[in-house]
């Protein structure tokens, strides 16, 4: 079981492509209009994982698409009921009791702790689960802020033609039209509450799985709008403290640019150097308190310091991650 809290940044960076539509305004890349820095819900990041963890490591996820012969697709009650079976797999019958040396256990429990030990994301993420008459609510022990891109990023507007006639007789082919960020370098904060994953029972297993669908599902993305993807950094801050936690861990990061580029010039990971400095400088400020930093770096980040190396010679331990 988890026992302590860890704080999760990860920097992905997008090129030419949109990595989060905004479905109210014609599915263009989410822009904060006063700064002009390009954003990604927790949604979309939490997608990435489950999709990651389902289609790759083939583990049940709970919030997934699921369609009937006839094309149906499943609501909320319908997907609570594929787990009111009983330990061997059998389907239940709705209101029936299941006997246990302590007692009976009603829908409602049987369901959750189906839920709790086949899905993964549940464990994870929480879940709301709608019943017939009654819900069952698990807080998710780890939570995801909006990402921010660490600069101002430049929409693109692309035009091309189709493949097929706009109607049956045409002889004008269809025109596609979209919007894309030519480049964004994403800045992710996420959290693990120890206190929240002994409601779900996430086991330090799941952890594991979670960052290795955070690093490997962001490259793996193939979607047309979503290929183009890269995680650059990830790092783990675990505590040796109870209940503690620095805190906005996603601050203290700069871009510092090459001669002459502006922000919205980017294109490309090397274009620019990463400063870690203030990040370094508060984090060894909480070093007593800090068990151990795991980290993934992809070998064409720069930086101006390398934070690995600051860390060691701050007595912070530190462990490459396996991904």
């Amino acid at each position: 079981m988890i026992k302590n809290r860890s704080e999760l940044v990860f920097l992905y960076d997008a090129s030419w492509i949109n990595p989060n539509g905004d479905p109210v305004d014609e599915n263009k890349p989410r822009f904060d209009e006063e700064t002009g820095r390009n954003l990604v819900t927790d949604v979309r990041i939490k997608r990435t994982i489950r999709d990651y963890l389902h289609l790759v490591e083939g583990k049940e996820i709970f919030v997934r698409e699921i369609s009937d012969d006839e094309g149906a697709i499943q609501d909320g009650k319908q997907r609570a009921a594929d787990f009111l079976v009983d330990d061997n797999g059998v389907k239940l019958t709705k209101g029936s009791k299941k006997e246990k040396s302590t007692g009976e256990l009603s829908d409602k429990a049987i369901i959750r702790n189906n839920v709790l030990k086949d899905c993964i994301d549940v464990r994870l993420f929480g879940a709301t689960i709608p019943l017939d008459k009654d819900s069952i609510t698990l807080t998710g022990p780890v939570q995801f802020k909006l990402a921010s891109s660490l600069h101002r990023a430049k929409l693109e507007y692309i035009k091309g033609t189709g493949a097929f006639a706009s109607k049956e007789g045409n002889a004008q082919k269809t025109f596609r039209e979209e919007y894309v960020v030519a480049y964004s370098l994403l800045n992710v904060y996420g959290i693990l509450n120890e206190n929240c994953a002994k409601d779900t029972k996430l086991q330090e297993e799941d952890v594991e799985l979670l960052l290795r669908a955070l690093w490997n599902g962001t490259k793996s993305l193939h979607s047309r709008s979503k290929v183009g993807q890269m995680p650059r950094i990830l790092f783990k801050v675990e505590y040796s403290k109870p209940h503690y936690h620095i805190g906005e861990l996603d601050k203290g990061i700069k871009m510092i640019l090459d001669e002459g580029k502006l922000d919205q010039e980017i294109r490309d990971v090397e274009e620019y150097q990463l400063d870690f400095t203030n990040w370094l400088d508060r984090v060894g400020k909480h070093k007593d308190h800090i068990a151990k930093i795991s980290f993934a770096i992809d070998d064409r980040v720069r930086f101006s310091q390398n934070p690995v190396e600051a860390l060691q010679k701050l007595g912070i331990p530190t462990e490459q991650l396996s991904l």
